[in-house]
């Protein structure tokens, strides 16, 4: 019986296996990954086009409601709440603590916050919105 066999390599390289790879990769950092959720009030305005990543937010409104990372904390223990919100940082030499004052609020209430930000190396910034012009 005369059987041909065929030694030749297949060329086709099947790309079903790299899709899954980069599919649960897609997932993964999707669920890994911080999202910033500001609630909606008015922000002072400023030219600055500045973008940086956050790792802590500090919500301080006008009434006096204080939110450190979406958790509601009083003005007393607002600094105790970020320092430990500090330590938990995974990378504290890059941690960025931004700090959301709603207009009006003085800013005798946000340089207690800028100052342990900067006794703990991290950096702080203030949320603005673009200027209307």
């Amino acid at each position: 019986m005369g059987l041909k066999r065929s030694n030749r390599a297949n060329a086709q390289f099947n790309m079903s296996s790299l899709t899954d790879i980069i599919f649960l990769l897609l997932i993964f950092f999707m669920l890994t990954s911080n999202f910033v959720q500001i609630r909606p009030f008015d922000l002072p305005q400023s030219d600055s086009q500045t973008v940086a990543p956050t790792n802590i937010v500090v919500e301080l409104e006008e009434s006096g409601a204080l939110r450190v990372n979406n958790i509601e904390v009083s003005e007393a223990s607002v600094l105790a709440a970020l320092g430990d919100a500090l330590e938990q940082t995974n990378n504290q030499a890059d941690a960025t603590v931004t700090i959301v004052a709603e207009t009006g609020v003085p800013f005798s209430r946000i340089t207690p916050i800028m100052n342990l930000a900067a006794q703990r190396r991290a950096r702080a910034i203030i949320a603005t919105q673009p200027r209307q012009g």
